[in-house]
């Protein structure tokens, strides 16, 4: 597990910007079988995280039209019990941090794993998010 001072701040970079964190499994389930659209960021320490995954994430959710109704996230190897239970939800997909999955009443119908977010820029990420955006959310 890491420490709480290293991941802290990682964190803020997305509650701060109106996601909520998950750190049960009680609470992943709840948060994920509502109706709407829900938005999971899967955290990490890498510097693909850093770099593209939160900063792609941030861009698409102050720059879409069409949004999801709640942005949730979770910390691979520091929220342990919601990161399980997330991916869980996540199944066929293997583990992968970072990682993007989006959710609609219920369903997985978007997933970004790590391999196609490590060496892309946040932008890319961005447009990606944006363009599932348009035909997942309302």
């Amino acid at each position: 597990m890491y420490p709480e001072e290293i991941v802290k701040p990682m964190k803020a970079e997305l509650t701060e910007n109106g996601f909520e964190e998950m750190l049960t499994a009680q609470e992943v389930d709840e948060t994920l079988k509502k109706e709407g659209t829900t938005l999971v960021v899967i955290n990490s320490v890498c510097g693909c995280a850093a770099g593209s995954c939160r900063p792609g994430v941030l861009m698409a959710v102050h720059n879409a039209t069409k949004k999801p109704t709640r942005l949730v996230t979770s910390f691979a190897g520091f929220d342990i019990e919601a990161v399980n239970r997330v991916r869980e939800h996540l199944l066929p997909y293997p583990p992968s941090s970072p990682s993007i999955a989006l959710f609609k009443d219920g369903k997985l119908v978007s997933m970004v794993e790590r391999h196609q977010i490590e060496g892309r820029p946040a932008q890319i990420i961005a447009q990606y998010l944006i363009h599932e955006f348009e035909q997942f959310c309302n």
